[in-house]
């Protein structure tokens, strides 16, 4: 289920056209329900960003343009579910959505990214949606053009020039033609030898890494001297199935008019376009003079006007960032949202706190989401017939575990749950091929005869779980 993109503020029917096709903010958390258990406040906070975007499409024109969006921040501690509403958010929405961490980027002057790469990569994916969609639309009419250019190759046209082509020497060409067509469409050539002109990319194209926000530089000299960096094309025998992909790629990118997609594109991230910052905690610090603080706060403030709204130049043009939703996210365990520069938590004014999982919340996580990680173990032994089935005696103890090794040691939420489950299925999973018998019930007896060991021996507990 995805939420519906703006295409202009510019056209008259944006009041109507999609007045009853986008999620509400209810509907929203519902879809975030399915995958992530609990943690309300943080999907409340999400969902209401993006029915912001939408209602600030329908807001007039003048106004639209002052509504700037109230960035989020998530706190909590790690595997509580900050990078999955993330994941989830990716696949909700049909906007330009980057997840990235905030700990790749350096200070200006120092080697590394700078953090203008985001917006180049936010038009990177948003030319990837465009094109794709654009694709879509020219789909039906690339594979007939294809069609068309794989009988030719097959049955080279009539040359009206002889004179002794006769009417029915072009009606006998058509009979064939059409023959062949049926035997195309009916999959009977595909292994057929043609011979085709394929672009030649034994050249690899190189790129020139700088951190002065030329990246892709290397791309677009590619684009400039096609020769010189693998453009050119060679003749191929190969199969017609090999032929038809390679044929479809080609005449879908004719067909695409690409100075459209990228207008689409940018307008997509101006307008819609969202920025999920991991790891906001680990670039927080202030500045003492030395040490790696230096380049932190210098993130901070390369940060802060792409935050807050600047213009960006890519190879496609010139983005604006008034619009974009960034999401920041991080455990601020060591550091706390209040060593962050003053100018940047302002440009965060929503902040949420997600809490630790306890048992119950990991008894849920086993069983309840749509990619429940029971449901997974029990999907993958299927493939070699073990059926494989969870006593709720058995996750009672697995949460338990959990919860216990997460309060004795390092607090990773659900992530724990992996490592103590993949111990549990060890044995199981090892001898499924040949195992005897091939179903088995997994109860609280099984699951501590499998952690018994590690589970007496604290250091060994430790370097485990």
């Amino acid at each position: 289920m995805a939420i519906p993109l703006p295409r202009s503020f510019d056209k008259s029917d944006d009041r109507t056209r999609d007045k009853d096709a986008e999620l509400t903010p209810q509907e929203i958390v519902a879809e975030l329900d399915k995958y992530i258990i609990g943690q309300n406040a943080a999907k409340k906070a999400v969902a209401i960003a993006l029915r912001n975007r939408y209602r600030r499409r329908r807001v007039p024109s003048d106004l639209a343009d002052e509504i700037a969006p109230k960035n989020i921040l998530m706190i909590g501690p790690t595997g509580v579910g900050k990078t999955e509403i993330s994941r989830r958010l990716a696949k909700l929405t049909s906007s330009p959505f980057l997840k990235i961490e905030a700990s790749k980027f350096t200070e200006v002057g120092y080697v590394g990214r700078d953090v203008e790469s985001i917006i180049r990569d936010l038009v990177r994916m948003s030319i990837d949606m465009v094109r794709q969609e654009k694709i879509e639309e020219v789909r039906d009419k690339a594979e007939f053009n294809v069609e068309e250019r794989i009988l030719d190759l097959l049955l080279p046209p009539l040359r009206r020039r002889e004179t002794a082509t006769t009417d029915e020497d072009v009606q006998k060409f058509e009979d064939t033609r059409e023959k062949l067509r049926q035997q195309l469409r009916g999959g009977l050539l595909e292994g057929r030898m043609v011979e085709i002109e394929v672009r030649d990319r034994s050249t690899p194209p190189f790129e020139i890494l700088s951190n002065s926000g030329m990246e892709d530089i290397g791309i677009q000299i590619q684009e400039l001297m096609p020769g010189l960096m693998g453009g050119k094309t060679k003749k191929r025998k190969i199969t017609i199935r090999e032929a038809r992909e390679h044929l479809v790629a080609e005449e879908q990118q004719r067909l695409i008019d690409m100075d459209q997609v990228a207008r689409l594109a940018i307008e997509r991230v101006e307008h819609s376009g969202i920025v999920f910052l991991d790891e906001l905690d680990k670039i927080a610090g202030r500045e003492t003079g030395h040490g790696p603080e230096v380049s932190r706060e210098g993130v901070q403030r390369d940060l802060l006007p792409i935050v807050e709204g600047t213009t960006v130049n890519t190879r496609y043009g010139l983005v604006k960032t008034d619009h974009v939703l960034f999401i920041g996210a991080g455990a601020f365990n060591v550091a706390k949202p209040s060593d962050l520069i003053p100018e940047l938590q302002g440009r965060f004014p929503i902040r949420v706190e997600l809490s630790s999982l306890n048992k119950g919340d990991f008894v849920r996580i086993l069983t309840e989401p749509a990619n429940a990680l029971l449901k997974q173990y029990t999907a993958l032994l299927a493939t070699e017939d073990v059926r494989v089935e969870f006593a709720p005696d058995a996750i009672d103890e697995i949460a338990q575990v959990t919860e216990d090794v997460n309060r004795d040691m390092e607090d990773i939420g659900a992530r724990r749950l992996h490592t103590i489950l993949e111990k549990v299925m060890e044995e199981i999973s090892f001898k499924s091929p040949n195992i005897k018998p091939r179903q088995f019930v997994i109860d609280r007896k099984y699951v501590q005869a499998q952690l018994k060991d590690i589970l007496k021996d604290q250091d060994l507990r430790r370097f485990i779980l």
